[in-house]
């Protein structure tokens, strides 16, 4: 058995639902939202979307996925996220000829929200979607943005060869369809321990006789889930299936994407070692040859100041956080980076924090010092 279904019961206490031998669409990309057309409205770009403005073919000029965060006064209040995002034309703004009405087709989808639209919003842009996104510039208003959309269909799961218990196994000899909630999908490696979990819907479509025989049964599940990894996702999961990784840089052969998710699985394992406390002190080393993008330089990190296959941090603040301790080892400590120039180079034009104008290697840099970390560049 690889995959154990657990769900939690009123007084927060995980009941066995069932236990699973396969999970056919585990592994599903993301169906991509309808294309749309919206118009950045008084844009003063930055970054790629500046560069492909004053190029000749300007048209159809693809710029992948562009993050748009809502502001208010003083803080962002929404993201969302203009899938595949290309620029179809452009032309000055009315008021002010530095600055453009730019139209986009692209999917929309909305990420997080936790306020209402603020009375006098502004928009910034970010070319790409993870922490370390580049600004594209900020805009006045986006026509098209605020609208009804429906929900993506779920997409189904089928459990292979289930041994399910109550009370799964009353739902399973429903004629009709049955809704059950939701629970976790715990993954399992070959040692039998947790390396994963995912939540997915308990509203069952079929359920029969498993092809595995012995009394199991084959269920679909109507709703996998929104959580699960994506197909290109599954050489690293196969990697871990085989244990926590033990070899530094296992990481590195996978692109960003890859890398990305080599932190997912450091971020959601279950099983980690006792809590101890923090450890101090020391010199820790930094392998600087395979940091070429913002995921590999936390997978770097973390095995320098942990080892291989751990946690610590995986963006900008999740790191600032860990730095405080309670994740294995806290300041002060020496931590000397080998190979830096290859990090300084490949992020030289990531930019956290548009206002100071420092790359992503400079902030992380400056925040290891400032939280007490003597770095040492070589």
């Amino acid at each position: 058995m690889k995959y154990l279904l657990v769900q939690e019961d009123e007084d927060g206490v995980e009941q066995l639902w069932g236990r699973c031998a396969g999970v056919e669409g585990f592994f599903v990309d993301p169906v991509p939202p309808p294309r749309e057309v919206l118009t950045l409205r008084g844009c003063r770009p930055d970054g790629l979307l500046s560069e492909v403005l004053v190029e000749p073919d300007v048209s159809l000029r693809c710029l992948g996925d562009v993050c748009v965060e809502v502001w208010d006064d003083e803080q962002p209040v929404q993201w969302w996220t203009l899938v595949d995002a290309v620029v179809v034309a452009h032309q000055p703004h009315s008021t002010d000829p530095e600055r453009y009405d730019i139209v986009l087709g692209a999917g929309v989808r909305n990420e997080e929200s936790f306020f209402d639209l603020p009375a006098t919003p502004h928009f910034e842009l970010f070319a790409g979607t993870t922490v370390a996104a580049a600004s594209a510039g900020r805009c006045s208003a986006v026509d098209g943005l605020f609208k009804p959309r429906a929900d993506p269909a779920p997409v189904p799961m089928e459990l292979i060869g289930c041994e399910a218990t109550e009370p799964l196994l009353v739902g399973t000899q429903r004629p009709r369809r049955w809704t059950g909630g939701w629970a976790d999908l715990l993954v399992l490696d070959r040692h039998g321990a947790v390396m994963a979990s995912r939540t997915v819907g308990l509203d069952i479509t079929e359920a029969r006789p498993s092809v595995l025989g012995d009394g199991l049964e084959d269920i679909t599940l109507t709703d996998g889930g929104t959580d699960r990894p994506a197909l290109a996702a599954r050489p690293i999961w196969a990697e871990w299936y085989q244990g926590s990784p033990t070899e530094p840089n296992l990481w590195a052969p996978y692109d960003s994407q890859g890398r990305a998710a080599w932190l997912d699985l450091a971020t959601r394992a279950w099983r980690v070692p006792a809590p101890r406390p923090d450890r101090s002190g020391g010199e820790h080393h930094l392998d600087g040859r395979f940091v070429t993008d913002v995921p590999g330089l936390h997978c770097a990190l973390a095995e320098a100041l942990l080892g291989p296959g751990r946690y610590f941090g995986r963006e900008w603040n999740a790191f600032k956080d860990c730095l405080g301790g309670g994740f294995g080892v806290a300041p002060p400590l020496t931590l000397t980076w080998h190979d830096s120039e290859i990090a300084r180079r490949a992020l030289a034009d990531v930019v956290e924090d548009p206002e100071d104008g420092l790359s992503y290697f400079e902030d992380i840099v400056r925040l290891l010092e400032r939280c007490g970390v003597t770095v040492v560049l070589r």
